[in-house]
């Protein structure tokens, strides 16, 4: 079955926590400390930032009705990009898939909030495979029946992850951003790209290593989920570049934006150079489940139908998987 990308679209919200933010909220860190251990500069948040200086998001309960934007609200500016781009309406939305690491509510589905916020009437549904979500998503409906996929698919993928972080916490404060990412998918229409080489693999045995309780605050074994990262993150890069590489094309290479220095190792242990490596993390932090096709959508318009783009997450679950994405010449709007 051919998955075809007719477009991609992205938000990240106003709000700005910069390192100096974070030094000033004395917590044992400075600019010096995080962008050593992590190269980030700066990071968005659906939080008011005297929110956070007053409360250090200590009650996440709270942080829902204190957000400027909400979690579906988050979901539906970057669904209006994809659709946007795509040229497809939201009455031509057939199926709606949602899914991320936390969600503002357990019942109903986030994928139902986003789409009562764009006012689409169809099938909506999550798929949550934490930061692993968006290729979750993929994974799923290359495994579907072409023949029962409806028309035009959208799905989102937004994260609002700074309301889940205790600002007292150092370790958890420098690394997340909230955005959100979103694609619009059909097999019937050639889009901007094709989508080949779904991978999704989980272990459950790591189910404790990165975990956001029902009314806490993310953790994780930090060192354990780093080495985890780069080596998941390297071989599926290595094992797509032998299977799917074609050597007229350019190979481009987008990882899981947990951190800058990760994404060094990984490229370092596999091999890849820097003029095909690219990220975003730097300016907008970890932002889960959205960020490998956020880094593709902020880039939308320069890539050429020389491009492939290996895109590989990881998550909790603990999860991994990959897909490439293969453009062609753009075709017009449907």
């Amino acid at each position: 079955m051919s998955l075809n990308l007719l477009g991609l679209g992205h938000y990240n919200p106003a709000n700005e926590i910069t390192n100096r933010f974070l030094e000033d909220l004395d917590i044992g860190t400075n600019d010096e400390w995080i962008l050593e251990r992590t190269g980030i500069r700066s990071r968005r948040t659906v939080l008011p930032l005297d929110y956070i200086r007053e409360t250090r998001n200590a009650d996440p309960r709270a942080a829902i009705e204190a957000a400027d934007i909400s979690n579906a609200q988050l979901g539906a500016r970057a669904a209006r990009m994809a659709l946007d781009r795509a040229g497809v309406s939201v009455d031509q939305v057939g199926l709606m898939l949602g899914g991320g690491c936390a969600p503002d509510t357990v019942s109903p589905a986030e994928a139902c909030n986003i789409g009562a916020a764009l006012g689409i009437q169809s099938a909506s549904l999550d798929i949550n495979s934490a930061c692993s979500s968006f290729i979750a998503g993929m994974y799923m409906l290359s495994l579907m029946d072409e023949n029962k996929l409806p028309e035009f698919v959208l799905l989102v993928t937004p994260e609002s992850m700074t309301k889940t972080v205790h600002y007292d916490d150092r370790s958890s404060a420098v690394l997340w951003g909230d955005g959100a990412l979103a694609a619009v998918i059909s097999t019937r229409h050639k889009g901007a790209a094709e989508l080949i080489g779904q991978i999704l693999v989980s272990d459950p045995g790591g189910n404790d290593k990165v975990v956001v309780p029902r009314l806490g605050h993310f953790h994780q074994e930090g060192r354990t989920v780093q080495t985890f990262g780069i080596r998941k993150t390297s071989d599926l890069y290595l094992s797509q570049r032998s299977e799917l590489c074609d050597e007229s094309r350019n190979f481009h290479f987008v990882g899981h934006q947990a951190n800058l220095r990760m994404l060094e190792s990984i490229c370092r242990r596999a091999e890849i150079p820097d003029e095909l490596h690219h990220s975003n993390c730097e300016l907008f932090g970890n932002t889960a489940g959205a960020s490998s096709g956020t880094v593709i959508s902020q880039s939308w318009d320069k890539w050429t139908a020389d491009d492939d783009i290996c895109v590989v997450g990881v998550g909790s679950g603990l999860s991994w998987g990959s897909y490439l994405m293969r453009f062609n010449e753009r075709p017009g709007k449907i």
